[in-house]
């Protein structure tokens, strides 16, 4: 018999055991895939928001609950605008608010007429709104899609009526399922005169970005730049606190689980110790013993990486059509994802496997074979 069927038939000998060894691995990896996948989502969600103006970066307030608060002086994107190396300082308002089932969260943007073409809107049909509109308003080409609306259709969103003048694209999915409307007016409709929650930043050709980005910081404090997808924690301390979250289940999903593992082992060592013992008699090396037991341990992390990714799976469909979550996530699989599943089934089998290995390789043949 070779030595992976051999391993492969210990396991088969103690099925039950087996099979809650590998359930103890595939509820950890289920664990830490589902809310990797939902960290994913947020902060890719995050970053696209942040992503939707046409941008070298994206300015907001520092330290907010969430980018969504963020809240910025008009007269703060003026010395922005200002500054040595910006062609262009574009503020935004954005909300979110619940449209209906399908869209509880359904985006809102303010943005001046003017400022549509910088910002990246193109628009698809119909024409943009007038400066000054109190009732008109551009709709996502996704969000047309979804709704089935059209030009000159009505549309209520927050209890205020409006009528879609065209139909725009930004190349950005969250910002493709909002409408867009003058800013202030949606500044009126949120009652927050005077302020913005995002500024889009355009450099001058040949800026120095780094110099441009400093400058800032020191004119206004309270705002902080934001480039790249590590930079988002600096507005945003919910993400810091889902990153932190996601990581510390990690961890413990891995230390529970490799002690489950280890007490299943080490149960299956004592049942086996006369077999051990006959393996070291007949000249089986330290090393091939110990090689074997952790042969089983990766084998029943590999049944338990691949049994936790269809658990997830399913855990994933139900968040997805849960109504509470609905449009808040969008899982999607990726080969990180089941890197993350294959580490932490290795790290579970190996943390519980060292212990019952150690001792079997260590075990002395006359010993073994005395005991009862």
């Amino acid at each position: 018999m070779s030595f992976l069927g051999l391993v492969l038939r210990n396991l088969g000998v103690r099925k039950v055991r087996s099979a809650l060894t590998a359930l103890a691995v595939a509820v950890g990896v289920l664990a830490v895939v589902t809310l990797g996948l939902i960290n994913d989502s947020v902060r890719s969600s995050a970053l696209a928001l942040l992503q939707t103006g046409r941008a070298d970066f994206t300015v907001a307030q520092t330290g907010v609950s969430d980018v969504l608060n963020s809240n910025i002086q008009q007269v703060d994107v003026a010395k922005v605008g200002a500054v040595p190396g910006v062609a262009r300082a574009i503020g935004a308002l954005v909300a979110s608010v619940r449209l209906n089932s399908t869209y509880p969260l359904f985006l809102e943007i303010g943005v001046d007429r003017a400022d549509l073409g910088p910002f990246g809107v193109h628009i698809l049909q119909g024409h943009a709104y007038d400066a000054q509109s109190t009732d008109q308003v551009l709709l996502g080409y996704q969000a047309a899609d979804n709704l089935h609306k059209a030009v000159g259709d009505p549309i209520t969103i927050d209890g205020n009526h409006f009528t879609i003048v065209g139909i725009y694209s930004v190349g950005q999915a969250l910002g493709d399922g909002g409408a867009m409307m003058p800013l202030s007016t949606l500044q009126t409709y949120q009652r927050q005169s005077g302020l913005v929650t995002l500024m889009f930043v355009q450099l001058s050709a040949g800026a120095d970005i780094a110099q441009v980005r400093k400058e800032i910081a020191t004119e206004l404090p309270s705002l902080t730049t934001i480039r790249t997808a590590a930079e988002f924690g600096r507005a945003d301390r919910s993400l810091q606190l889902i990153n932190a979250a996601d990581e510390g289940s990690r961890i413990l999903a891995i230390v529970v689980g490799g002690l489950i593992v280890m007490s299943m082992m080490t149960m299956a060592f004592i049942e086996r110790i006369r077999e051990f013992g006959v393996l070291s008699a007949v000249g089986w090396p330290r090393r091939r013993v110990l090689g074997m037991v952790l042969s089983e341990a990766g084998v029943l992390g590999l049944v338990g990486a691949a049994a936790g990714v269809a658990m997830s799976v399913g855990a994933v469909q139900l968040l997805q059509n849960s109504s509470s979550l609905s449009g808040f996530v969008h899982l999607e699989y990726t080969a990180g994802t089941f890197w993350r599943a294959i580490y932490t089934a290795c790290g579970m089998t190996i943390l519980g496997a060292i212990y019952p290995a150690l001792r079997a390789a260590a075990l002395a043949p006359l010993e073994a074979l005395r005991h009862e």
